[in-house]
């Protein structure tokens, strides 16, 4: 047996709680999906009988129909004849004929029924289709979302990852490492003046030596006037 049983099955279905109950949403909906084509199958195929049958009374209908009229006419037939008993034979027999065609029309009547709750159940069970196959193209591209992010946070998490940020973290020390001895180099060993270097420093010179006489001054004119 499938997941259901019978057609009011699935129009009472509540989908998403079935989905909820289940342990791989995907897997039911697919099953659920695939039960409601086959229930659609058999829905239609259904009607296609009850429209086969109902054509096959009304041709009867119709043969029942001219039966009457010819018995009637003989009936007529009869009693112009005076042949009164000919004639309520021949109505008697149009009775039957008429009974018959009755019945018949009867019987076409609950066909017609049948088929408008086929009609109904075939519409309903295309709409509930519909959202089946949405839902299950929704759930599809969520389910395909998760599974990229488990797979992309597998990746950042796992060993070759792990594995390669090591191993940039031993050439940065690497480079830290030549860079400092680089430094280390340089400490101490400026190098021979340029001929602008000692021009400049020349310069810087003078300007200490006229600083230091006009301290000099400073301090005997102080002097002086303590004397």
């Amino acid at each position: 047996m499938g997941i259901f049983s019978r057609t009011r099955d699935i129009f009472a279905a509540n989908f998403s709680d079935l989905l909820d109950n289940s342990e791989d949403p995907a897997k039911m909906i697919r099953m659920i999906i695939m039960e409601m084509e086959e229930t659609l199958v058999e829905v239609r195929a259904s009607a296609a009988r009850t429209i086969a049958d109902k054509k096959e009374l009304s041709r009867h209908i119709v043969k029942l129909d001219a039966l009457q009229e010819d018995w009637t006419e003989k009936a007529q037939l009869a009693l112009s004849k005076d042949r009164e008993d000919l004639a309520k034979a021949a109505l008697v027999e149009k009775r039957k004929a008429t009974d018959m065609a009755d019945q018949l029309r009867a019987e076409v009547q609950v066909l017609d029924d049948a088929l408008k709750a086929s009609e109904q159940d075939i519409h309903k069970l295309q709409k509930k289709l519909v959202d089946a196959r949405s839902r299950q193209n929704a759930l599809m591209t969520r389910l395909e979302t998760a599974e990229n992010q488990v797979k992309m946070r597998t990746m950042f998490n796992g060993d070759k990852v792990k594995e390669a940020l090591s191993r940039f973290d031993i050439l940065e020390r690497r480079v830290d490492a030549t860079e400092g001895r680089a430094e280390a180099m340089n400490i101490g060993s400026e190098g021979p003046l340029t001929l602008g270097d000692e021009i400049a420093a020349l310069a810087d010179t003078d300007e200490v030596d006229e600083e230091l006489e006009a301290m000099k001054k400073a301090l005997k004119q102080a002097q002086k006037k303590g004397a």
